[in-house]
């Protein structure tokens, strides 16, 4: 070992670490995604609408779906 202080890390250096961003892109991509699906079948104006919206928060349709299904078995 070094009898220098500080020999591993300099002073002063302030090193953050930032973990994940990746399921940022996930949910942009899925945000794409079912903004094509539903507005692709939206026959109206007001289903268009509610298809940008429910391309917004697919998430949590996803979850109730899956919570859903879970329940019943």
């Amino acid at each position: 070992m070094s009898s220098e202080p500080n020999a591993i890390e300099p002073q002063g250096r302030n090193v953050q670490v930032k973990y994940g961003g990746s399921g940022d892109a996930v949910y942009g991509i899925g945000l794409i995604g079912a903004w094509v699906f539903y507005l692709s079948r939206a026959k109206s104006f007001q289903e268009g609408i509610v298809g940008f919206f429910k391309g917004i928060f697919w998430p949590a349709f996803m979850v109730y779906a899956l919570l859903k299904y879970l329940e019943t078995e």
